[in-house]
């Protein structure tokens, strides 16, 4: 990669008697302001969920930093601790513009941090020196480095592809339509991981960190059109809320997402619409879908699919049961609504 796209790592203990320790950082001079913040962050979600150690890579903001940490937490017996276990965490922190390669390429990235704590749980137990763990969380670094610039290459290598010429049309005299599409929701409902999965391409997209944006662009084909559709997620918190209205200009069809394990989600989208529709100004009816998102946690749903199609309905908008993490329905969703606005833009041709 042109750069490191880590931005610094803090490896942290719990100790008993000072509780989160930062012990190790990089670089060396990394501000204690930043490895304390990081350090008392990780300890506090375990507190909040009684303790439980998550076993798979999670992903948590700092957004005082403008980053965001991927963790992997660690824990091995220790009989000379309180409750005869310790744990540590090791912190990986990124800049918020390179979440999304993070979320898509988490499974890749769960083998290297696992061989890494399989190695510092046999150090422990060893009784070696500090340093040998520091030398193992920088090799770690090294190897997740190598693994994302091998699959951005990979990732480009597909995009240039000539065996899928109809979904990578970059020549601008080809493409017949361009359409903007908002896409909104409550935070946490997948509105990256869905447009990202549509994209498929996490490392090419812009992003407006003081505005609360990300803008991707898709080129693929529409029976005998090219249409480019500019997607502009925005950011679902309130703080952000004076900029979306000035956002929501110029769109032509609006994507509403709610989370089918979170009933609050299911309850914001007439609200996302109305706010939409008060302050968009468009000159034929408003065009989209509600995406009823995260299908594939069946024994977590909460939000029946009569009850989503019954809202959807009376919203005079499309509904498609999605799963940013499978894929399902996410690129015949797109599609409707592509083949919408060629529809809304034929006549006047």
């Amino acid at each position: 990669m042109d750069r490191d796209i880590i931005h610094s790592i803090v490896y942290t203990e719990f100790d008993d008697a000072l509780g989160p320790n930062p012990i190790f950082f990089s670089p060396n001079d990394l501000p204690e302001n930043i490895s304390m913040l990081v350090s008392i962050k990780t300890i506090t979600i375990l507190s909040a969920d009684h303790g439980y150690m998550p076993e798979s890579l999670i992903i948590i903001p700092f957004p005082s930093l403008k980053l965001k940490g991927i963790i992997k937490y660690i824990e091995r017996d220790d009989n000379s601790r309180r409750g005869k276990v310790a744990q540590s965490a090791i912190t990986f922190l990124f800049r918020e513009i390179e979440d999304v390669i993070f979320y898509k390429y988490m499974n890749y990235l769960n083998s290297p941090f696992n061989e890494t704590v399989r190695k510092i749980i046999e150090l422990e137990n060893q009784r070696e020196d500090k340093s040998k763990i520091f030398k193992e969380i920088e090799l770690l670094r090294d190897n997740v480095h190598a693994l994302l610039k091998e699959l951005r290459i990979k990732e480009n290598q597909y995009h240039n592809s000539k065996a899928f010429p109809e979904k990578q049309v970059k020549v601008e005299k080809n493409i017949d339509f361009k359409a903007k599409i908002v896409v909104v929701g409550d935070p946490g409902v997948g509105k990256t991981s869905t447009i990202l999965r549509f994209t498929d391409n996490a490392f090419k997209r812009s992003y407006i960190p003081t505005m609360g944006t990300n803008i991707t662009e898709k080129n693929f084909r529409v029976k005998d059109n090219i249409i480019e559709l500019i997607l502009w997620d925005l950011a679902g918190q309130s703080k952000f809320e004076l900029m979306r209205k000035h956002f929501y200009q110029g769109s032509e069809a609006v994507i509403l997402i709610f989370d089918l394990t979170n009933p609050k989600s299911f309850e914001s989208i007439t609200q996302w619409f109305n706010d939409i529709h008060d302050n968009l100004i468009i000159e034929h009816d408003l065009i989209g879908c509600v995406f009823g998102n995260k299908s594939d946690l069946i024994n977590e749903r909460k939000i029946g699919t009569n009850e989503a199609q019954k809202l959807a309905s009376q919203l005079s908008l499309d509904y498609f049961e999605t799963s940013a993490l499978t894929g399902k329905n996410v690129e015949n969703a797109f599609y409707n609504i592509a083949e919408k606005i060629i529809e809304i833009r034929k006549p006047n041709i």
